[in-house]
């Protein structure tokens, strides 16, 4: 823990790990961001991946971008909370960067997979987890064609690998919260009225 002599005036004693995951298509990127700017204190963990940077992405914004060989050397290392491989491409949430933010009395933000929680989760078990769900399948499958990014093959395997990353999330029991984006404005206000409530009633817990 940082010591008295480091901590910053806006330091808190307040601390509270969320996640936030869903099926690829379900808006959970608009709710984590409209979260991030609604609760003064957020901050989003930002992930390393060895996925090719596009034009939109920003470096440290988006992803820490890094080679093969570099995401190998750091999970060694133990750098990660979790890691994930997602079509051929791997990810990996940075462990002392959210250790510290964490201890400095913020919310960290992390978007990532039901794989990836199951693992935070063994090792933050108070970690608060959200799970964005669509309205309906068929909502969901007209939303990754709306997109219009991929070919017609690569959505129905995006939407084959949503049914089962929802299946997993509702029997795994990691999460606090199934939210279901029936409207993204509406979405983002449950989900911060939810991690609100969740910090309110830990300090309450604490006699804070």
């Amino acid at each position: 823990m940082s010591s008295p002599d480091h901590r910053l005036p806006t330091d808190t004693d307040d601390g509270m790990l969320l996640i936030i995951s869903g099926p690829s298509g379900v808006g959970k990127t608009t709710i984590t961001r409209g979260v991030e700017r609604s609760i003064a204190d957020s901050v989003f963990s930002v992930s390393a991946t060895t996925r090719a940077k596009t034009s939109a992405d920003v470096e440290g914004v988006d992803y820490h971008f890094v080679s093969d060989e570099a995401f190998e050397r750091m999970k060694s290392a133990g750098e990660f909370f979790e890691t994930a491989g997602i079509y051929g491409k791997k990810y990996g949430t940075p462990k002392a960067w959210t250790i510290e933010q964490l201890k400095r009395g913020r919310l960290v933000i992390l978007e990532i997979d039901v794989q990836g929680a199951i693992q935070i989760k063994a090792q933050v078990p108070d970690a608060f987890a959200v799970f964005v769900l669509p309205p309906s399948e068929e909502d969901l499958l007209c939303r990754l064609r709306d997109r219009k990014r991929e070919d017609e093959a690569l959505i129905q395997r995006r939407f084959a690998a949503a049914r089962r990353e929802i299946s997993t999330a509702q029997e795994c029991g990691v999460y606090n919260v199934f939210l279901v984006n029936g409207t993204i404005e509406e979405s983002i206000k449950e989900a911060v009225d939810r991690v609100v409530a969740e910090r309110a009633r830990r300090r309450g817990l604490r006699g804070g």
